[in-house]
């Protein structure tokens, strides 16, 4: 039986389980996670399915649990193939011990079951893109078998997802754009707390871009196709750096100017975006960490106007007039001429782009800031919880806002 939260209790004494969706490669939500881990240092984590060798060292050595997923036959490669047993598989986790239970959703992960005791605050990157969002486009792909499958689970899905949204007691979203769809999908109002990027730790280089840049993973949405033929259209130089998918698609299409770097290293990213002209970031992102780390190098974003880059980036152009200090350019439709146009019109106000003043926009975003903004709102959160659910506990609750993290 679990016991109740103590009186006095640190937040660093609290029993904290991190539910994370899956483990299978090392992107921003993984590196959410590792920034996660830092501030809660005690918390243990659950998942669907992880491949280890893709961890962080901060996470290798964690108590981790996955679910019934991990043991069917490629469940690592092929996750996704399984995601109508994704409600049941999180619904077997045993988080009945833990104090505090944070989820990180962007596949399912905020469907765990918690005591009325445990506090669960879900953050929320975006809720499930195939089967909201993004559901017509996921069904158009695909073949007449697969097609009707996915339609039916879906449907189920959603159901589950909207119902499961329920069993969450605070929300908080990654940007103002996650939190108006957590609003349209769930009925719930959220805190934005962005997510942390390693925006103090990036060296700028003091030589000039040569090249444009496009770093992601190369799936449809991110709209690379855009990025690769407007710049061989205009013979401008490219680099492109992810894997994926449409990796193939893009290299038919790319001309001489394009290059594709595929997976690199974290020095090598770096480099390349410490030595960029621009980002191009085509796609349409909830918050996009991409855009962030490219600014804390001095680098401007020539991004689609769309998502949380309109809170990352500030374009030089707004209502038709130019904006002092700017930090990228946007362009409003989601095609190769309007990306060409506004790659065309970059070069001719590059001048206006200053190196330390993108570098100091980018640094409100750091890691320090999102510690700092996410240890606030747990312990405000674990207070108003307990005094809701336990006011004869609470009272003696108060030295969990009073006192910082030990």
């Amino acid at each position: 039986m679990q016991t109740p939260v103590r009186a006095g209790t640190q937040l660093s004494e609290l029993r904290v389980a991190i539910v994370h969706y899956w483990f299978v490669s090392y992107g921003g939500g993984e590196r959410f996670i590792e920034t996660l881990a830092e501030v809660f240092p005690q918390a243990d984590l659950f998942t669907l399915v992880a491949d280890r060798s893709t961890l962080a060292p901060i996470l290798q050595s964690k108590n981790l649990r996955t679910s019934f997923l991990q043991h069917l036959p490629l469940a690592t490669r092929f996750h996704r193939h399984f995601l109508w047993l994704m409600p049941l598989a999180l619904e077997q986790f045993d988080l009945s011990g833990y104090d505090l239970v944070i989820s990180s959703e962007s596949g399912p992960a905020k469907g765990v079951l918690t005591s009325s005791k445990t506090c669960h605050i879900c953050y929320c990157h975006s809720p499930m893109r195939s089967i909201w969002e993004m559901y017509s486009e996921h069904r158009r792909g695909m073949g007449p078998l697969v097609g009707p499958i996915f339609t039916l689970a879906a449907h189920y899905l959603r159901i589950w997802d909207q119902a499961s949204a329920a069993r969450v007691d605070y929300f908080v979203a990654n940007s103002r754009f996650s939190a108006s769809r957590i609003r349209k999908y769930y009925r719930r109002e959220s805190t934005v707390i962005h997510p942390p990027a390693d925006a103090v730790a990036a060296r700028p280089s003091d030589a000039a871009g040569t090249y444009y840049l496009a770093v992601g993973r190369l799936v449809d949405y991110k709209r690379f196709d855009l990025a690769v033929s407007a710049c061989t259209k205009l013979g401008a130089p490219l680099k492109v750096i992810g894997v994926g998918p449409c990796d193939r698609a893009l290299r038919r299409m790319a001309g001489p100017t394009v290059e594709f770097l595929g997976k690199v290293s974290e020095d090598e990213l770096r480099r390349t975006l410490a030595g960029c002209r621009a980002l191009l970031f085509p796609g349409e992102e909830d918050f996009g960490i991409v855009p962030v780390e490219a600014q804390s190098y001095g680098r401007p974003v020539i991004a689609y106007a769309c998502g949380g880059v309109l809170e990352t980036v500030r374009g030089a152009i707004a209502n038709g007039r130019r904006v002092e200090n700017p930090t990228g350019l946007f362009f409003a439709e989601q095609s190769e001429s309007a990306l060409a146009k506004a790659i065309q019109d970059f070069e001719s106000m590059e001048k206006e782009f200053c190196p330390q003043t993108i570098r100091e926009h980018s640094l409100q975003f750091d890691r320090g800031i999102f510690k700092q903004k996410i240890t606030e709102f747990v312990r405000s959160a674990m207070a108003e919880f307990l005094e809701r659910g336990q006011p004869e506990v609470a009272l003696g609750q108060r030295g969990i806002l009073q006192d910082g993290m030990r």
